[in-house]
């Protein structure tokens, strides 16, 4: 049989490639609704964030996150990541 390919992605923060799974994706849909796609299959632009405590600080003090969404990031969303991440 034929092995797969794991997908990988770049965390924003930290700039390191991971398989697709192991990382956080915030979408911005066409409508301007920014939100956390924890599937993966969400439409729309996307960003990826390690699930830890120092990328998160990292794009949320560099303002990194708007910037690869091109949008502005609610406070809310920070929050809303930041208990994902304390969960898992």
């Amino acid at each position: 049989m034929r092995k797969r390919k794991t997908p990988l992605r770049k965390c924003i923060a930290c700039y390191e490639r991971k398989a697709k799974q192991e990382l956080l994706r915030v979408v911005r849909s066409k409508e301007g609704h920014i939100d956390i796609d924890r599937v993966g299959k969400m439409n729309g632009r996307g960003a990826y964030i390690c699930p830890t405590h120092n990328c998160l600080d990292r794009i949320e003090k560099n303002q990194q996150l708007s910037r690869a969404l091109k949008a502005d990031i609610p406070d809310e969303l920070y929050d809303k990541i930041r208990d994902i991440i304390e969960d898992d």
